[in-house]
């Protein structure tokens, strides 16, 4: 199936895409071009939201309401995502963005069926795609909404408009309010992938989130869907490994009680992990060492440090699930020293913490 004004499958897209698909879809287009294996999947791109946002426009401003919050205004805020996620919900989906979502859906769950790894039913994950996620000055990660093991077309197209809402969450206006950015130039894509049932799952830092060292690793997982260590659940194996070496400086296996895991009618639900598991390391040194390479070809691809999801699924193959721009310490990178003085001695006052 082609790709269109509406929908993107992720060969036909990367990150100069971004104003279409988002930030989320744009780096997994990226990654698949960068020939790093990820789930098969497409984007219903920014056209759909925009088409959508019309009709509601036509109706009341959304756009004008939001921009004319103060960022300090928490109720007001608070009042507004309320009305407007409810606008979302009960507004119906452009007939002809239905239709090819519809389509491409039936392509990518008929695939999944014939790849199945597992007697799991195949499932998608709706997960939202931002213009302005992900950049290298901004992250709105969590902020807005994903759906895990949807499994029906009307489900799916119901996430759909979810996530489109998900825009104006509480979290998502009050983070654009308060750095400033304009709402016409925010728009909002959806990624459409099929689901990985994932062994292990997790995150991996291609530099020290504790330290800012960029010759090390580090790597975070736990049994199950990547939503327990995402969400803060469990309390995840961690491992610091040499870049270059490979050496693994670091071991630190935890007591892993419960996994996420599909549900029988969809979504995820928490499962207790086998009393054998729970004190098992939840990656093999071999698959660390796999992650490790994977994770320095991402990161020359995008020639920054990354913060990358990942998965093992049942027959031991790694797939990632999402690569952003490590943001913390490139950030503390981006600070001056000291602030440039036309007075030397105001340079060395700066430093020593005196005043004048």
């Amino acid at each position: 199936m082609r790709s269109s004004t509406l929908i993107g499958w992720f060969a036909d897209i990367g990150l100069g895409d971004r104003l279409e698909v988002g930030g989320k879809g744009g780096s997994l287009g990226e990654l698949q071009r960068a020939g790093i294996a990820v789930p098969p999947g497409f984007v219903v791109k920014t056209a759909a939201f925009e088409r959508f946002m019309q009709s509601l426009e036509r109706e009341s401003p959304v756009r004008e309401r939001v921009q004319s919050l103060n960022a300090a205004d928490m109720a007001g805020i608070t009042a507004l995502s309320k009305d407007l996620r409810a606008r979302f919900a009960a507004a119906p989906l452009p007939s002809d963005a239905a239709e090819e979502i519809a389509a491409a859906h039936a392509a990518l769950v008929g695939g999944a069926a014939q790849l199945a790894a597992s007697a799991a039913q195949p499932g998608v994950a709706v997960r939202s795609s931002a213009t302005a996620e992900d950049a290298s000055d901004a992250s709105f990660a969590g902020m807005q909404d994903t759906y895990l093991w949807v499994k029906s077309l009307s489900e799916t197209l119901d996430m759909v408009r979810s996530c489109w809402g998900s825009l104006y969450s509480v979290e998502s206006i009050s983070y654009r309010r308060r750095r400033g950015f304009v709402e016409n130039d925010v728009s909002m894509a959806v990624v459409m992938q099929s689901m990985v049932d994932s062994r292990t799952a997790g995150v991996m830092f291609t530099r020290s989130p504790l330290t800012g060292d960029r010759s090390v690793m580090a790597i975070e997982g736990s049994w199950g869907l990547g939503s327990a260590v995402v969400g803060g659940e469990v309390t995840p194996d961690r491992w610091v490994v040499g870049k270059i070496t490979g050496e693994i400086s670091v071991r630190e296996i935890s007591t892993k009680l419960i996994r996420h895991a599909a549900a029988a009618a969809g979504g995820a639900e928490t499962v207790p992990v086998p009393e054998e598991l729970q004190c098992a390391p939840s990656l093999s040194d071999d698959e660390i060492q796999t992650l490790r390479t994977i994770g320095r070809k991402v990161e020359r691809h995008y020639g920054r440090p990354q913060d990358i999801e990942w998965a093992v699924d049942q027959h031991g193959d790694i797939l990632l699930l999402q690569s952003r721009p490590e943001t913390v310490w490139s950030a503390k990178d981006a600070v001056p020293v000291a602030r440039a003085a036309t007075d030397p001695s105001s340079h060395v006052l700066s430093i020593f913490g005196g005043r004048r």
